[in-house]
Formats: structure tokens, C-alpha cells, sequence
């Protein structure tokens, strides 16, 4: 069987299984900025909410290319960029009615997706200036977002710095193991054998399963309109991912 036979199921566990690290975030009494920088929109909105806001990064990353690097939008990535702002606005208005973190929650989701775009970019420069390895260029992005984390840890994350039992270390492994590691591996190996529709939509899993956790294992509140909204909002991903 081809290689490329299994791009597509390896995509789809590789967003399984990273949009499953939400749990362990939520669930671990470690703070966010000490387990991983941005997670604090999944403790004021869910997993749900906050994994769906950050992957609008796609609109950011067709911002950054519009005005700094003078790449042409079409008109269907400006259709799905309205219908992404929609779809946050649906998502955004009954969360804001009963949840006081929602404000917070979604402007550090949107922020989150920003950073994640900009993180791209500056691997794409990279590549750009000079052919590097993708693992050692990785260690390196990861090592030093470690020490830049490190300041705001102590001082925000004093008292839940770190894990405080074995079986909390545990997950804390199982995470940077199994979702940083492990599925962004997955990810990036099956991406380049598929067509970039196929790999739109199948990215998508991500955000859903997500969302579904929040609805039905962590019983959160999902109205009809959210679920409008992040319906739309998935179009407008899959739309604007599209080459």
C-alpha cells in the first residue's frame, strides 16, 4: 500500500489526539502559563471555544502575507474571513451572558491564533534565509519559548508552578509526549502528501472534537447559536484553507 494511503487517517489521529491535550491542561492543576503559553482561554472559555479561535491563525497568516509580503487575497478568502468574523460573533454573544471570562477567554484565543501565525512565519524565514533540519530548528523554537516562558511562570504561576503529584507529572509527560511531540509529528509528516482541500478539511477534526468534548464530557453549555457559529466558522477555516 502507498505511502500516501495513510496520510489521511494519520492527519485526522494527529488532530485527535493534539485537540485531546486540551483535557490535560484543563484538568491538571498546573498553571498556564507554566504547563504551555496561551492556554489561558481554555481555563475562561473551555477547550471547545478555545481550540475553534485558534485555528483562525489561517486569517492572520493571509494578513501577515497581505501586508508584508504583498501576496494577493482571492475573493473566496475574503468571503470566508467574513464568515469566520460571523461565526466568533455567534460563538462570542451567549458566552459573554454567563461566563464573566469570556471577554478574556476569546481575545486571548484570538491572540493565541495571532502568535501561532506568527510562529509560521518566522519558521518560513528561516527556511527562506537558509535550508535548516526540521528537528534541531524545533528544539531550538522550543527552547527558547521555554526561557521566555519562564519569567512571566514565577510570577503568575507561583503557587501552582508545578505538579503537585505523581500521577499530575505523569500526564504532564503524557502531554508534551503524546500531543506536542507525537501528533504534531503525525501532522506534519501527512500534510505534505495530501492535496491542501483534503488537509483543510481534515484539520477540521481538530476544533470538532474539541468542541464535542466541552458539549458532552465536560457538560458545558453550547446554545444553538454557538453552535451556528462554530459551525460557520468551520466553513470559513475549510474555505480559506483551500489553495
Amino acid at each position: 500500500m502507498k505511502v500516501q494511503n495513510y496520510a489521511a487517517p494519520l492527519l485526522v489521529v494527529g488532530c485527535i489526539l493534539f485537540g485531546l491535550g486540551s483535557l490535560i491542561v484543563k484538568f491538571v492543576p498546573v498553571g498556564s502559563y507554566a504547563i504551555a503559553f496561551w492556554h489561558e482561554s481554555i481555563y475562561a472559555v473551555g477547550p471547545g471555544i478555545s481550540t475553534l479561535l485558534n485555528s483562525l491563525q489561517i486569517f492572520f497568516l493571509a494578513g501577515i502575507g497581505y501586508f508584508f509580503f504583498a501576496e494577493k487575497q482571492r475573493k473566496m478568502q475574503l468571503f470566508s474571513l467574513v464568515l469566520a468574523v460571523i461565526g466568533v460573533v455567534l460563538i462570542a454573544s451567549p458566552e459573554l451572558a454567563h461566563n464573566l471570562d469570556g471577554v478574556y477567554g476569546i481575545l486571548i484565543g484570538l491572540a493565541s491564533g495571532a502568535m501561532l501565525a506568527g510562529s509560521l512565519v518566522m519558521i518560513r524565514q528561516v527556511h527562506n534565509s537558509e535550508s535548516t533540519a526540521i528537528f534541531p530548528l524545533m528544539f531550538l523554537v522550543s527552547l527558547f519559548g521555554a526561557i521566555a516562558l519562564l519569567p512571566p511562570s514565577l510570577w503568575f504561576n507561583q503557587v501552582n508552578f508545578f505538579p503537585p503529584t505523581i500521577a499530575d507529572w505523569g500526564w504532564i509527560a503524557v502531554y508534551g509526549v503524546v500531543m506536542q511531540c507525537m501528533a504534531w509529528g503525525m501532522i506534519a509528516y501527512a500534510i505534505p502528501l495530501l492535496s491542501l482541500g483534503l488537509t483543510g478539511l481534515l484539520l477540521l477534526s481538530e476544533p470538532v472534537v474539541a468542541l464535542l468534548i466541552d458539549y458532552f464530557y465536560l457538560d458545558k453549555p453550547i446554545d444553538l447559536w454557538q453552535w451556528c457559529g462554530a459551525s460557520l466558522t468551520l466553513l470559513a477555516i475549510y474555505l480559506g484553507s483551500r489553495k
